[in-house]
């Protein structure tokens, strides 16, 4: 009972030196969290306007009939059933998953190989910005530039007719072609960002690395496939990721570069599907199931991804 009184003694006698240190941490911490609220409140507010309601609103539409201007009823899973019966859905998703399996292992080794020649260079901030390019400019922009290249009578198609002595090919016209053509838009429009983010990569691989597998006798095919390629396969695994769902994505190009996702619906992606449900004919259950399907698409194959890794990358510490 004396240690008790004791304690609270010795702790009413500290307090009563320093009460106003006291509050005048519990002031500045209460004004730092105030602040902290005003600084991340903009943003919070901004994602629950324009990702999380957009995101419940597509989620209840999905299991509804709405035009935009008729009474909104409930339809159960109808949506989802007519949806994954419709050819026009098969053909965007086969379509969207073959750009994606294009143009990401493509776009990532074409990155690899850019990356690696300009870490030998000293000066390479000209090369950079030269591939960068791309990346910052408007996505409309790009598509415009490439589909005047891509005509049958534009400087690509008529080059290519020239050198080998045929036909200027239809890139815009052409159902076997107009895939192609989206591929080698969204390759070019984003290889910019991988070379960086590669470049970064190597520069970070220590030294002492690559001058001990040197020493052992390491040629330059060696050393970049059994040493830089594992110690960069985690930057690989992160892009790759990033990569697949932006190309499960891909709208703009397809917009902008063949009109009507092209002949016979040749570049009929799953977003523009999306838009031209909800945008063209005012299905927004219809359409919003389509983006449902999109969403769980996405996570299969991140998962797939993600269970892969186990395989392939190489962490230096060897976790994986």
């Amino acid at each position: 009972m004396t240690t008790v009184l004791d304690r609270r003694s010795t702790r009413s006698a500290l307090g009563a030196h320093q009460p106003g240190g006291l509050r005048r941490e519990s002031a500045w911490r209460r004004r730092d969290r105030r602040w902290g609220y005003v600084f991340v409140g903009p943003q919070l507010i901004g994602m629950a306007v324009f990702v999380l309601l957009p995101f419940v609103g597509s989620v209840v539409l999905a299991f509804a009939s709405w035009n935009g201007l008729s009474e909104l009823t409930w339809v159960g899973f109808d949506n989802f059933v007519s949806q994954l019966q419709d050819p026009l859905l098969l053909r965007s998703i086969v379509n969207t998953l073959l750009i994606a399996l294009v143009t990401v292992p493509i776009g990532l080794g074409f990155s690899v190989l850019i990356a690696v020649a300009l870490e030998k260079l000293k000066t390479r901030t000209l090369y950079l910005v030269f591939f960068f390019a791309p990346v910052v400019t408007s996505t409309v922009a790009v598509a415009m530039i490439w589909q005047q290249m891509l005509r049958s009578d534009g400087v690509l198609s008529t080059a290519i007719g020239t050198v080998l002595g045929i036909a200027p090919p239809d890139w815009l016209g052409d159902p076997r072609l107009a895939l192609a053509a989206v591929c080698i838009v969204s390759i070019w429009a984003s290889m910019g960002l991988n070379v960086i983010i590669f470049l970064a990569g190597l520069q970070n691989i220590s030294a002492s690395v690559i001058e001990a597998a040197k020493l052992d006798g390491a040629g330059a095919f060696t050393l970049f496939w059994r040493i830089r390629m594992p110690l960069l396969s985690p930057i690989i695994f992160f892009s790759s990721v990033i990569a697949f769902i932006s190309s499960l994505q891909t709208f703009d190009v397809v917009f902008v570069l063949t009109a009507n996702a092209g002949p016979d619906n040749a570049t009929r992606t799953i977003v523009y599907h999306i838009y031209d449900l909800g945008f063209g004919r005012f299905e927004f259950g219809p359409s919003s199931a389509a983006a449902v399907i999109l969403l769980v698409l996405t996570l299969v194959v991140t998962a797939v991804q993600f269970g892969a890794q186990k395989k392939f990358v190489h962490y230096e510490d060897g976790a994986a």
